[in-house]
């Protein structure tokens, strides 16, 4: 089974958008390059390679340096990153059942990820 989530199935999964999204659920929080690889699950050398865009569209910020490890996060202060957030919030709150109510921004994290089973020729059921 393969773990798809609401935002790399309305935009497609890539590296790209695994970082992103990676950087938007954890706005709050500091990350080194090499916990976003691991986490978002993209190899160094494609990091390297995306990194740059990323940061000269002002999407990313470094915070501070803990040794020799540089640490990032989402540059809230960019109305293009903003916008990211509101789509991500969006497809969640999209996908909420309709009578959730208010519960539906208490359940918010526990929604965010869905479910894709693909079969053998990489199409959802």
């Amino acid at each position: 089974m393969k773990e798809d989530t609401l935002f790399r199935h309305a935009l497609g999964d890539s590296p790209t958008i695994r970082v992103l999204e990676l950087l938007i659920e954890g706005r709050e929080l500091d990350h080194s390059l090499t916990d976003i690889t691991e986490i978002a699950g993209v190899g160094w050398t494609t990091l390297h390679r995306l990194w740059p865009n990323l940061v000269g569209a002002g999407l990313v910020k470094q915070t501070r340096t803990i040794g020799r490890a540089k640490l990032y996060r989402l540059n809230l202060d960019s109305k293009t990153a903003r916008q990211l957030v509101k789509l991500f919030e969006t497809l969640i709150m999209e996908a909420m059942p309709k009578d959730a109510g208010e519960l539906a921004t208490a359940t918010v994290p526990a929604a965010r990820r869905v479910a894709v089973s693909t079969v053998d020729n990489g199409e959802a059921p």
